[in-house]
């Protein structure tokens, strides 16, 4: 691993009202996604390509992140946080960095989880080309997935000329995906960034545009292989199921359990310290630490916290996602 003087950002403030019940007790960043918070895949992920130092922009339950991942020393890096305050776009939130930020930075989406061989390639195009940013993106058939997202129109030369947020007729089937390259002329662009009509908020989409459009070189690399957005209670169980899949595992139970037929758990993610007392088949199913089961009824399809059960219509996983889980 080759250490280079990037800094890490990571965009963990916001509430996820859609997210609810989980949103009344976490913050997204810290849903469990095969026994491991969402924010840690982030953090490996910076530090697998040389990033040591990372800020974190925190709000709802900000206390919550700082007290599960603290200061970044059993991660080797060093995590610095910052109060977002308003929530009012991506945009909005990154321009409060300006005065903690004094070099290029990799930017995350903290409630995307994402699915790629590498981000060494977005680093590596960074350095030996004179570009002012770079977009990770992915190829995506659905023309649904990139309505919700932003299409990347690249010119002959393959250097980004548009950037379309939630494109009503996408012009092609290139789709941003919530994992950015800055360096410091972004902040210039932010403070002309004016606030959408249709969210109320400053996208970074137009951010990138004015860039673009200021004559600033942005180049698009295809690097994401899938990018899970946590917007949905679904969306948890579908991102620990897809996880599990790649990982070529049926099953994964955490430390200390307390479960009486382990042979019983199918294509599940089973937390820490987690008690089953009956003889009760899991399946296709996540059971957050600390859970207790003592119903003798069987589980399928449903997230389970020691709180209350949650169960998720499985019916349109393939539909949403593109694939099968189940």
């Amino acid at each position: 691993m080759k250490k280079n003087n990037l800094l890490g950002v990571i965009l963990a403030g916001g509430k996820g009202s859609r997210m609810y019940p989980f949103s009344d007790h976490f913050p997204k960043c810290l849903l469990p996604i095969c026994n491991k918070p969402l924010i840690e895949y982030h953090i490996e992920m910076m530090k697998g390509i040389g990033i040591e130092e990372i800020i974190v922009v925190i709000g709802h339950y900000g206390f919550d992140v700082v007290r599960v991942i603290g200061t970044g020393e059993r991660y080797g890096v060093i995590i610095n946080y910052v109060d977002q305050g308003e929530t009012l776009g991506i945009a909005h939130a990154l321009g409060k960095l300006e005065q903690f930020i004094d070099r290029p930075f990799l930017l995350f989406l903290g409630d995307i989880f994402f699915i790629t061989e590498s981000l060494s390639p977005i680093v590596e195009e960074f350095e030996r080309s004179p570009i002012n940013a770079v977009l990770a993106t992915k190829v995506e058939p659905r023309l649904d997935a990139i309505m919700r997202n932003f299409t990347v129109i690249k010119d002959a030369e393959g250097f980004v000329r548009r950037v379309i947020e939630k494109p009503r007729h996408p012009l092609n089937n290139l789709k941003g995906c919530g994992l950015y390259l800055f360096d410091l002329h972004v902040f210039d662009a932010i403070r002309r960034t004016p606030r959408t009509a249709m969210r109320d908020e400053y996208e970074i989409t137009d951010s990138i545009q004015i860039l673009i459009d200021d004559d600033f070189k942005i180049r698009a690399l295809d690097v994401i292989q899938e990018d899970l957005n946590l917007t949905y209670p679904e969306d948890i169980l579908y991102c620990n199921l897809r996880e599990l899949k790649r990982r070529n595992e049926t099953k994964l139970i955490g430390r200390d359990p307390h479960i009486k037929n382990h042979h019983l758990i199918q294509n599940a993610v089973v937390g820490d310290n987690v008690s089953i007392t009956k003889e009760i088949t899991i399946r296709n199913s996540v059971i957050f630490s600390n859970a207790m089961i003592d119903s003798p009824q069987n589980v399928d399809c449903t997230i389970i916290t020691p709180d209350q059960a949650i169960y998720c219509d499985s019916s349109g996983f393939s539909r949403t996602y593109g694939h099968e889980v189940l």
